[in-house]
């Protein structure tokens, strides 16, 4: 089973213990191109104000999903929550991305009713802690922690899909094979292989890496899956102040006063089933 049927597996059992809140809204970034990160995301509000985030500019049919300000037609207002999750697993394109915020959602409305929240993330870049003899792996550009990785002396592999990316820089590479991650000892990676599916093929590249990160908003869900798939850190955003996000969003501006950076260590995390028991 693939990692989103397993995490609507998971929500479908939590469903079983008591109703789950309907679809509040779609909240959508603003549709004039932004430079923040902020405003390459969307998110699933939930009646109890549980709010998932997900990567929303993935391919065409999610970035026409934005210029449009939405689509009626997608009925989103009072649906249910779990039949827009099982999205994730079904439908293509904005869809499936819509279907993951509602996992991650469903996720935090878990986690609250079940008392549970993260920790707070020690740095940005995974708690990869990259030392001097390193080779850590990137899939997905994160230019901002190229230079903290790069000022440590560790070697870096950067793998993208864009072959115009492709080649040597300052003091990293960038690949489009995947299998040039062989011989990383860490690896951090953005949650949008969640969204392209690739996250069983990435770990298989990186058999001898000693930590796998998935970090960034959209890294909301029930870490579950990813844990026994070989992920040992799982790093998103823990929302705050809900009407502050919301209006962040709207403008796709930084949400840093709304919501904070938080960490799931695979060997702290108490688990599913210890979440379901509480509830």
């Amino acid at each position: 089973m693939d990692v989103a049927h397993e995490l609507l597996a998971l929500l479908e059992r939590f469903a079983a213990h008591a109703p789950l809140p309907k679809v509040r809204a779609l909240r959508l970034p603003p549709p004039t191109p932004v430079t923040s990160i902020a405003g390459e995301f969307c998110a699933i509000e939930l009646d109890d104000g549980s709010l998932g985030l997900s990567y929303v500019l993935l391919d065409e049919s999610s970035r026409r999903l934005v210029a449009e300000g939405g689509d009626p037609s997608l009925g989103l207002e009072g649906a249910d929550a779990l039949a827009v999750a099982r999205w994730f697993a079904d439908q293509p394109g904005a869809r499936r991305a819509l279907g993951f915020a509602a996992v991650n959602a469903l996720t935090r409305c878990l986690f609250d009713r079940a008392g549970f929240v993260p920790g707070p993330s020690g740095d940005s870049i995974g708690m990869l802690a990259p030392q001097a003899s390193d080779h850590i792996g990137m899939i997905g550009l994160f230019p901002p922690l190229v230079k903290r990785i790069a000022k440590a002396g560790a070697q870096l592999t950067v793998v993208e899909l864009r072959a115009d990316l492709a080649g040597q820089r300052d003091g990293y590479r960038v690949t489009t094979d995947r299998n040039d991650l062989a011989t990383c000892n860490k690896v951090i990676s953005t949650s949008t292989l969640l969204l392209n599916g690739t996250l069983d093929a990435m770990l298989a590249a990186c058999a001898q890496a000693q930590s796998f990160s998935v970090i960034g908003p959209g890294a909301g869900c029930l870490p579950d899956p990813l844990f026994a798939r070989g992920v040992t850190l799982v790093g998103g955003t823990w929302i705050t102040d809900r009407e502050a996000f919301r209006a962040a969003l709207a403008t796709g501006s930084a949400w840093t006063a709304a919501a904070h950076k938080v960490a799931i260590r695979r060997d702290d995390y108490p688990g599913f089933e210890a979440l379901i028991a509480r509830l």
